[in-house]
């Protein structure tokens, strides 16, 4: 298609008012600094978040001066990051604390519950008080898969096998980010330990029943329900229950997540360069058909991580343009109520800067109980 024909499609898509009440696509940028390939994208009208991984974390300092760049670029978008503690945690220099794996947790638990459900919450607070001082709004945290010991992907990010443990954990970590006024995203739903395939690499499959899962893996996001602000389905096949992964499934999301468990929450897809989901039906398929399934499916906001380190971006922006192109024929509609979702994870209160963090109470009692 020719640049002007391209121009000519996004301004017909454009022309509605519900084409930009929706920005569904979260993404990330390859380095250190803002380039303008990553300005042109993030202040795309369908663009409603950033994800940050280790290689965009140089210091504290250029962390706060990139965040802040992002936002007076668009103070609307959702600055994000995986930042779960154990091995899952991508600032780990430079004044950051180093949290525990979630599993460790869940040891504590087993010699005193009481003292692990005060230091899940410690760890929560610490987490996302960090985060906040450097500009970051969200992290897809707690993991509520549980601990089968099958799952490499997920292994000491579990905090246990017990499905109550986990929900009471899970729950003192979202309580604790939010006394630092940062929402919680539950992952991976229904659940991604029982399998050992890793969704990064191919497309797991969990035979189980659908009465099985809901009694276990699935019971922390039930119980949870009312505590999570998102949750992330599982590029997960479950045969016995959809014959396409959770995050591609509106049996999953939307009559079972949000009919038969009642959760109001965002939902975000996983990582849609995952092995997991590129393939569909059996078929392989490209970024833009999998973020039209996932938003089918019913997904508010769409992952698309480490798509601007390979090839400048290309696969990204055909990507974004393949969905622009998508909305006169009907083949995805932008969704009030996903928009509203979206905007609902932003911080509602200032961050501390760092410095008035490394006087505030709570922080340091965090620390302490953290211990």
């Amino acid at each position: 298609m020719s640049t002007a024909k391209n121009r000519k499609v996004q301004a017909e898509a454009l022309q509605g008012e519900d084409a930009l009440a929706h920005a569904p696509l979260m993404l990330d940028i390859a380095g250190i600094q803002l380039d303008a390939n990553d300005r042109r994208r993030l202040q795309h009208p369908l663009t409603g978040g950033l994800i940050l991984f280790s290689r965009n974390f140089q210091s504290r300092e250029q962390l706060t001066a990139l965040t802040s760049e992002v936002k007076a670029l668009r103070p609307d978008l959702l600055i994000a990051v995986d930042h779960e503690g154990g091995r899952v945690q991508r600032f780990r220099s430079d004044g950051f604390t180093h949290l525990p794996s979630m599993r460790s947790l869940g040891e504590r638990w087993m010699s005193d519950a009481m003292q692990a459900v005060s230091a899940a919450t410690a760890a929560g607070c610490v987490l996302a008080s960090e985060l906040r001082a450097c500009g970051v709004d969200f992290s897809f945290a707690p993991v509520l898969d549980l601990d089968h010991g099958a799952s490499s992907v997920i292994g000491d990010r579990s905090f246990h096998r017990d499905p109550r443990v986990v929900a009471l954990l899970a729950k003192s970590v979202a309580h604790g980010m939010l006394l630092a006024g940062m929402h919680s995203c539950g992952k991976h739903f229904p659940g991604h330990g029982f399998v050992k395939a890793d969704s990064h690499l191919d497309v797991p499959v969990d035979k189980r029943s659908l009465k099985a899962i809901l009694a276990d893996d699935a019971k922390p996001f039930e119980w949870l329900a009312l505590d999570l602000a998102a949750v992330m389905p599982a590029h997960v096949i479950y045969p016995k229950v959809d014959s396409r992964p959770a995050g591609f499934s509106a049996r999953w999301l939307q009559d079972i997540l949000r009919e038969r468990l009642g959760f109001a929450g965002a939902i975000f897809s996983d990582d849609l360069g995952m092995q997991g989901a590129r393939v569909l039906d059996g078929q392989a398929i490209s970024y833009t058909q999998a973020a039209l399934a996932a938003l089918d499916a019913g997904c508010d906001m769409l992952l698309l991580c480490n798509l601007s380190t390979l090839d400048q971006g290309r696969t990204l922006d055909d990507t974004m343009q393949g969905l622009m192109e998508a909305l006169p024929s009907g083949a995805w509609t932008p969704r009030l109520e996903s928009e509203a979702r979206r905007a609902a994870l932003l911080p509602q209160t200032a961050p501390l800067t760092w410095s008035e963090l490394m006087h505030d109470p709570t922080y340091h009692l965090a620390l302490q109980k953290l211990g």
